[in-house]
């Protein structure tokens, strides 16, 4: 009997340890389902389509359910693990970063593998502290990728892999869908033709910003671009993204009384720069209705197997009606127009406008805005917590999920900026904050990208960890995987320019890109900086001492045009400077000799940027003709790729220079013509005695600029010319120069 009962128990307890095996097995099996392993193993071959054969592609669970990665050698083989495609594509990255030492930015990339192959020591394993690590301003798809096709998009979901995010705003396409919605209601041509803005414009169309502006969209547009969204979903899925789609926020044609004479609109104004928008009431049964249509439109076209949703009311407006109601209806509204199409859909919110309209969105009308929306079905995004954080005025937000963001750009700007002491340690102390409430992740939110990408690079490398980083330690490091070599004088050059370009965070430009003033500062062109410009120069004689070992490598050469292209850009304002002070002694000798100058200036930083693809005026513009399928809808997009970089609006818009760039071909083919104008003018008031006639001036320039916008003359869209050789050449123009105006001039250096 005892025998048996023994028997009896092992034969129990196999059985159990046998379900157990195979639960955890099913779990397992489930797990894996996440990870695509071929869509992984197509990552490598377009990042490394040479060595593509030396990696293997392994699941490995998530842990506390946040993503996982690993990394180890096993024989000749490098084994990246990953519970997704963005787990393994961050292994990848974490191998060519700091054992390959590697770099892929938007602006360089080193993918000089060293020989040997490089092993992994000892195994790496990296947990996720973030949720969502989330990327993309609504304004980068007009600042930066409104021309992008396929290719450019493609490159740029394998950058966001590698670097771990995992929740990317995904607003391409949406015109169509739009498109159908209304015409189903009743409107035709002419109503659309008023409501849709071109292309450059979108991000302010689908805010409810503005109607119309720099339009018609062409059906091309539209179709081409609703196929292109599918490939970018595609992509981003089969990786283990969760892309964030459009939602209804209560924008409608300005037509729209005219189809539905009942419903409840109200006008409204983006602080008067452009014609009214117009936006429906909250409690109107049409708002829900369209938010059904479209939300019904646009599952058909890309599904919503994501259940996330942007949606932003009011972008830099003040709401119509300011009592408590509309306010907690307005936002109910919007998340009710998401859910009844997708019981799970979640509101992912830009907190920007608590911030622009702080004196309106007082603490108690942000949580009576958020209060009847449930507190998982709402992600805030704190889109300026880099520099103007709302999460500690708002109590974390009061019970909602959030994510703090690093923004650092505004109108896509490519100056050398930013506060590298900040984001070493904000983000990381963040995740240990006992008063962080729901917070959920990070997030990249950029107004336009392709510049500083150290900056990027740094903020990303807490994707993965949740420590502060060791910025000088960190900056050796990243120079060595910049230009594939440890380098006394790189590692010199990059501390400088830690104390120097990326020691404060602020917006501040060129007087070359302003519009011409005797002033030192004008119109969204502030050229007070935050640092000692003599010292910057110190990090370009460091950067071009190694020239001949590290010419050919693609990084170097970006950095050291950029930062070639800064040291002048910071002297063109000395030079203004001492123009202005002659002309106001009436000096003409002096006056023409620094005139001169500076118009030399001009012509030298044009052919140092010319040199790299990614300081190209004809890049932008001929990728924004190759949209076109006929000669007018080519001139159209061309015209919305110029205005949106020079004078944004119409001819007296008063976002002129906004979203200018420091780019071969602009400062030739505008700034320069604008500058010659400007001092023909002066010359001519010290030859004749007349009062110099400022706002004269003005209004005819901005005719000229407003030609500009219309013209069409070519640009060059390849590079011209050897970054090294003509860097060396400008430095020794240069630096020497500069630097004795400083020291001897001690008044000319200009900070805040």
């Amino acid at each position: 009997m005892k025998y048996t009962i023994n028997t009896f128990l092992k034969c129990v307890l196999g059985m159990l340890l046998f379900l157990g095996s195979k639960t955890v097995q099913a779990a397992s099996q489930s797990g894996s389902d996440d990870l695509n392993k071929e869509a992984s193993y197509n990552l490598i071959k377009r990042v490394l389509p040479a060595y593509a054969d030396h990696f293997v592609v392994e699941y490995a669970a998530k842990e506390n359910d946040k993503d996982v990665f690993e990394l180890e050698s096993k024989g000749d083989k490098i084994i990246l693990r990953g519970n997704n495609g963005i787990s393994v594509a961050s292994a990848l990255n974490y191998w060519l970063k700091n054992l390959a030492h590697c770099d892929i930015s938007w602006n360089g990339t080193n993918l000089a593998i060293p020989s040997p192959f490089p092993t992994v020591p000892q195994k790496v394993h990296k947990v996720t502290p973030h949720e969502y690590r989330y990327y993309f301003n609504v304004c980068t798809f007009t600042y930066t990728a409104t021309w992008w096709d396929w290719d450019r998009w493609q490159w740029e979901i394998d950058f966001m892999a590698m670097n771990g995010v995992n929740m990317p705003l995904s607003f391409t396409g949406q015109e169509a869908l739009w498109d159908r919605v209304y015409r189903s209601m009743g409107f035709g041509d002419k109503d659309m033709d008023a409501f849709f803005t071109g292309p450059a414009y979108f991000m302010w169309f689908w805010a409810g910003n503005i109607d119309g502006l720099n339009g018609p969209l062409p059906q091309s547009w539209m179709k081409s671009h609703e196929e292109l969204e599918k490939k970018i979903l595609a992509r981003e899925r089969e990786l283990g993204m969760k892309p964030i789609l459009a939602a209804f926020s209560g924008h409608v044609p300005p037509t729209f009384k005219e189809k539905f004479p009942n419903a409840k609109v109200d006008k409204v104004s983006w602080e008067g720069r452009f014609a009214d928008a117009y936006v429906l009431d909250p409690n109107d049964p049409l708002f829900q209705e369209i938010g059904d249509r479209y939300m019904k439109e646009q599952d058909k076209a890309f599904g919503n197997t994501d259940h996330l949703y942007g949606a932003d009311t009011f972008n830099e407006m003040f709401l119509p009606h300011e009592d408590s109601a509309y306010v907690r209806n307005i936002g109910t509204a919007v998340y009710k127009a998401m859910a009844k199409v997708d019981p799970k859909a979640t509101w992912i919110l830009q907190g920007w406008t608590f911030w622009d309209k702080r004196d309106f969105w007082k603490p108690e009308r942000v949580k009576n805005y958020l209060n009847d929306v449930p507190d998982d079905k709402l992600i805030i995004l704190d889109l300026f917590a880099d520099q103007q954080p709302i999460w500690t005025k708002t109590d974390a937000f009061y019970g909602k999920k959030w994510i703090w963001c690093m923004l650092h750009n505004f109108g896509g700007k490519n100056v050398m900026f930013g506060n590298m002491d900040y984001i070493a340690k904000e983000p990381a102390e963040m995740v240990h904050d006992n008063n962080r409430g729901k917070l959920s992740g990070i997030g990249l939110t950029p107004e336009g990208i392709e510049q500083n990408p150290v900056m990027y690079s740094l903020m990303l490398h807490h994707a993965w960890n949740d420590q502060p980083v060791n910025v000088p330690q960190w900056l050796n490091n990243y120079a060595y995987s910049r230009y594939g070599k440890k380098d006394v004088h790189t590692e010199k050059a990059w501390q400088i320019l830690h104390k120097t370009v990326y020691s404060q965070e602020g917006s501040y430009e060129s007087i070359i890109s302003g519009r011409p003033t005797f002033n030192k500062s004008t119109d969204w062109a502030s050229t007070e900086i935050d640092y000692n410009p003599a010292k910057l120069i110190n990090a370009w004689n460091e950067l071009i001492t190694p020239a001949a070992t590290l010419k050919n490598n693609d990084c170097y050469q970006y950095d050291l045009v950029s930062i070639g292209r800064q040291v002048m850009a910071n002297y063109a304002t000395v030079l203004q400077q001492q123009f202005a002070a002659d002309f106001k002694r009436h000096d003409k000798a002096a006056f023409k000799k620094h005139t001169a100058a500076f118009m030399q200036l001009i012509d030298d930083m044009d052919a140092l940027m010319a040199t790299r693809k990614d300081f190209l005026l004809g890049k932008w513009l001929n990728d924004a003709k190759a949209w076109g399928t006929t000669p007018q809808e080519k001139k159209l997009y061309e015209m919305n790729a110029r205005d949106l970089i020079t004078l944004w609006g119409g001819k007296d818009a008063v976002l002129h220079d906004y979203g200018t760039k420091q780019w071969a071909g602009l400062f030739k083919g505008f700034y320069k013509k604008r500058w010659e104008f400007f001092i023909n003018d002066a010359n001519s008031s010290l030859n004749t005695g007349k009062k110099f006639n400022q706002h004269a001036f003005n209004t005819k320039v901005k005719a000229w600029e407003w030609q500009w916008v219309n013209s069409n003359e070519e640009y060059a869209d390849k590079p011209q010319g050897d970054p090294v050789a003509l860097s060396i050449a400008m430095h020794k123009k240069y630096a020497a120069l500069i630097a004795k105006q400083y020291k001897n001039n001690p008044k000319l250096i200009s900070q805040k």
